[in-house]
């Protein structure tokens, strides 16, 4: 088997392993009571941007070979640094949804009787679920061997981050005042340590 068609099964294992985490917690999510939002058009087309460059021009490329210009032979260091990002990629997933429990949403909603979350992989990262993201866009840029679809992962989830995690730290602010305060000072935005 190549390395081009096991880092194409990879990212399909990958899409498929995101899925299964986030199914239960998006059921539960839709059960619960939203106090406050930042949904609207703006975070619609962010949302949309991240899934086309996470699912649908992956998802594409995948299915058909297109763009095929943009195809190469990837190495097998390659593919085996990709499903490893994976890996890494999943568990971080899973760590953020299991911390956030109740207090889980796909968009920037406060629920009813929302609290802070600032223990298990919140303790010493705010967002380590876009820590996972990042890293599962790393994983499809070595495990899908195509310029555009690889690539596309860390252009459309880095859009939505960049636009998204300011607005998101203010309605923090402004929900929790001086414990979002506190909790910001002692924390990383993504990596413990360095940013």
């Amino acid at each position: 088997m190549s390395a081009a068609l096991v880092g194409k099964i990879c990212w399909v294992l990958l899409v498929a392993g995101w899925y299964a985490i986030r199914y239960p917690f998006e059921r539960r999510a839709r059960r619960g009571r939203v106090r406050k939002t930042a949904r609207g058009r703006a975070e619609t087309i962010r949302m949309l941007i991240s899934l086309s460059g996470l699912g649908i021009v992956p998802g594409i490329f995948v299915a058909t070979g297109f763009p095929r210009f943009a195809t190469y032979a990837p190495s097998p260091v390659q593919t085996a640094l990709g499903v490893a990002a994976m890996v890494a990629a999943l568990v971080l997933f899973r760590l953020t949804h299991k911390a956030l429990g109740k207090m889980w949403s796909v968009s920037l909603d406060i629920r009813e009787k929302h609290q802070l979350v600032t223990s298990g992989i919140y303790r010493r990262v705010r967002h380590p679920m876009y820590t996972a993201f990042w890293t599962m866009a790393l994983a499809q840029a070595l495990l899908v061997p195509n310029l555009v679809a690889g690539l596309a992962g860390l252009a459309g989830f880095g859009t939505l981050y960049f636009l998204r995690v300011g607005p998101e730290e203010a309605m923090m602010e402004e929900t929790f005042g001086q414990a979002y305060r506190d909790y910001r000072a002692r924390t990383a935005r993504l990596l413990p340590g360095i940013y």
